[in-house]
């Protein structure tokens, strides 16, 4: 049977549990909900519907308001009062009707009201409308959790996957550096120094993206934490700088780092380091050879701020609006094809905000970009 929500209900799965002193209505109501093929459940009064309820647990009450020794009143009072049993809806039967008696029952926990005497049709209605939220709830809560285990399950295969690959890889990247920086054209060859150096410059790539891979799924899942610290950021950047000049002089771009000022800081300096990173290896990516790259750190206000320029390609307005928006994954080709992921600029954009800072951009499509990122100032 489908209802107004669209949910596909066997009524047989679900319990109802009626409560009057009144013999009559009981067996009335029971005729007319075991008809509709939901299973009934009755009480005489309040006490026995407080323990019929914590032992039966129902789908759904519905109570009778004026019954001798407990009125319906007390009764869904003690049971909204209940932690087990607080959620099941209940639906009064009262022959009160004035305001003040229908804003007392819905401060005591009614999900709806019926009027004695009843009318069938009505009555089957609003049950039927009450078992279609329960059962519509149901499935949410169901599909949350099975969402859940898809999550899990997909960070936990990120996570295996990028710590697994990450050592051999990290091995395998030291040894084409190696051979890179000893070896020339002259020694083996024009061509096949060419293909050692796409591969030297493929496996940096991957172990980058494998490094963020590994990063993002710890921070998504809570297992990142941020460990503050005081540290001078000029001197730490410093050593990323010298890392970096590296791999630009193979593209012929030149790194300029145009900040000698002592700042001291307090921030996770792994974190900062890993934005610096991803900051200049895009940087590099995105520039021409024969261009240059300035990295700047200042003092602004009470922040560290660090800038990375470059004078590459540029992004368009539409492009930057995307770019820190997981939901787009964008990512765009260097100047010389050089493939992204997207991934990094999310995780420094994270990292930034984790160390009470932020990050952003200046950029014009063919005249390069300029990254920013800034951590508080020690003792700030």
């Amino acid at each position: 049977m489908s209802t107004d929500l669209n949910v596909e209900i066997n009524y047989s799965e679900y319990s109802i549990l009626v409560v009057d002193d009144v013999i009559s209505n009981v067996l009335l109501l029971k005729v007319l909900l075991a008809a509709q093929k939901f299973n009934v459940i009755t009480a005489s009064n309040g006490m026995e519907a407080i323990d019929i309820t914590k032992k039966q647990q129902p789908d759904l009450i519905l109570l009778d308001v004026m019954m001798p020794g407990m009125s319906g009143f007390e009764v869904a009072q003690k049971l909204k009062n209940d932690p087990e049993v607080q959620h099941i809806p209940i639906i009064f039967l009262t022959a009160l009707n004035s305001t003040a008696d229908i804003v007392t029952g819905f401060k005591v926990g009614a999900n709806d009201f019926i009027s004695k005497p009843f009318n069938k049709e009505e009555l089957v209605i609003r049950v039927n409308h009450q078992i279609s939220l329960i059962a519509a709830k149901r499935i949410i809560l169901q599909k949350t959790e099975e969402l859940k285990k898809t999550i899990q399950g997909r960070d936990k295969m990120y996570s295996v996957i990028a710590h697994d690959l990450r050592s051999p890889l990290g091995s395998i990247k030291m040894v084409l550096n190696m051979f890179v920086m000893t070896m020339s054209p002259q020694m083996i060859g024009e061509e096949q120094y060419e293909m050692l150096d796409s591969a030297n410059k493929s496996t940096e790539e991957l172990f980058t993206l494998l490094d963020n891979l590994l990063k993002w799924t710890k921070t998504q899942t809570g297992r990142l934490t941020v460990v503050f610290q005081d540290f001078e950021l000029v001197k730490s950047i410093s050593g990323v700088f010298e890392i970096f000049s590296l791999v630009s002089s193979s593209k012929n771009i030149e790194l300029i780092f145009d900040s000698n000022e002592e700042i001291n800081v307090r921030g996770d300096i792994d974190m900062v380091k890993t934005i610096t990173r991803n900051l200049l290896s895009n940087a590099i990516k995105f520039s021409f050879s024969g261009s240059k790259i300035i990295i700047e750190v200042k003092k602004i206000g009470n922040m560290a701020v660090v800038s990375v320029k470059d004078f590459g390609k540029g992004m368009s307005q539409e492009e930057q609006q995307k770019l820190f928006n997981s939901e787009t994954h964008f990512s765009k080709y260097g100047t010389n094809n050089e493939e992204g992921s997207g991934l990094g600029l999310l995780l420094c954009k994270d990292f930034a905000t984790k160390n009470r800072g932020d990050l952003w951009l200046q950029s014009e499509e063919g005249k390069g970009s300029t990254f920013f990122f800034s951590v508080p100032l020690k003792d700030n």
